[in-house]
């Protein structure tokens, strides 16, 4: 396709685990944090654009902390998460603070991105391929091609915590390299006995076998997404909206497409390294894997 995708960063996220607003923790040589290093890596593999989505009560000091880093580098934008944005007809239950979920957030950006668009966590650094096979996807679509859709798939043992459990969307493909389903488990971690358990949606702790692919929420899609995920969400509303807790997961929607028959969605096997910030302990390990990739020449000393 012939214009440059755009970079959706989900950094809305309230970092209640971390303690504190990670999306701003330096964790690179030079200050760098790991939002840096994604939007580095988004520019040198051809992005064009990129638009955060945060929090309003936020919004000041991430502009001047994380965004007008990269102003003299690529386009950036803002858009805003907000509790009370939503279809017509819905209200938000009294007494919910809880926000909607990663499909609400992206939901967010419906006015703001117009073309194929990445979606990636701000505080997940995926690493330099991934988004090498992301631009590969869109740049392989054909003309007017506005439903196509991919994934980035991780082995479930490389994402997961020595200090407390995470979530992930696990997955299963078919023959052609397509995903087949994908369900969101919830406290997924390495129990006594050596095996990984998470908790399913339907309340069940199963075991998940190591090497399986999960979704670490980047996604590549186009434009006609939006469309479905705004049906998506009004069934969810209608669903589960009058829940104080209940979210909107991007898997759920993604799994339902593809069972309903509206979409495929193809698995980009990568070769980066992932790793993540979900607790304060997890920072020493991410400081010292960005120092091993510079090291080995992935990134510079300073990224300029």
């Amino acid at each position: 396709m012939s214009t440059k995708p755009t970079l959706l960063v989900l950094a809305a996220g309230m970092g209640s685990r971390y303690g504190g607003l990670k999306q701003m923790d330096p964790m690179g040589p030079s200050g760098e944090t790991v939002l840096d290093y994604s939007v580095f890596d988004a520019i040198r593999a051809g992005f064009g654009r990129v638009v955060f989505i945060i929090r309003e009560d936020f919004a000041e000091a991430f502009k001047e902390t994380v965004g007008a880093r990269f102003a003299d580098k690529i386009e950036v934008d803002y858009v805003f998460q907000k509790l009370e944005d939503l279809p017509e007809g819905f209200s938000v239950p009294e007494g919910r603070v809880k926000p909607w979920g990663t499909a609400h957030a992206v939901r967010a950006a419906r006015d703001a991105v117009k073309g194929s668009f990445a979606v990636i966590n701000a505080d997940d650094f995926y690493g330099h391929d991934a988004y090498v096979r992301a631009a590969g996807f869109f740049a392989g679509l054909p003309d007017g091609d506005q439903g196509s859709m991919a994934m980035v798939g991780y082995p479930l043992e490389n994402t997961l915590s020595d200090h407390g459990h995470v979530n992930r969307g696990i997955c299963k493909t078919d023959e052609s390299g397509n995903l087949s389903n994908v369900e969101e488990y919830l406290n997924i971690e390495r129990e006594a006995d050596g095996i990984v358990r998470g908790d399913a949606l339907d309340g069940s702790r199963r075991p998940i076998t190591d090497g399986t692919p999960v979704s670490m929420n980047f996604w590549a899609f186009g434009p006609a997404f939006f469309g479905q995920l705004e049906e998506a969400f009004h069934r969810f509303l209608l669903e589960a909206g009058t829940q104080q807790k209940s979210e909107c997961y991007i898997p759920t929607v993604v799994d339902h497409l593809i069972h309903a028959g509206y979409a495929s969605c193809k698995v980009l096997k990568t070769t980066s390294p992932w790793f993540g910030v979900t607790y304060p302990d997890d920072k020493p390990f991410v400081v010292e894997s960005i120092a091993k990739l510079i090291t080995a020449g992935d990134y510079p000393q300073k990224l300029s």
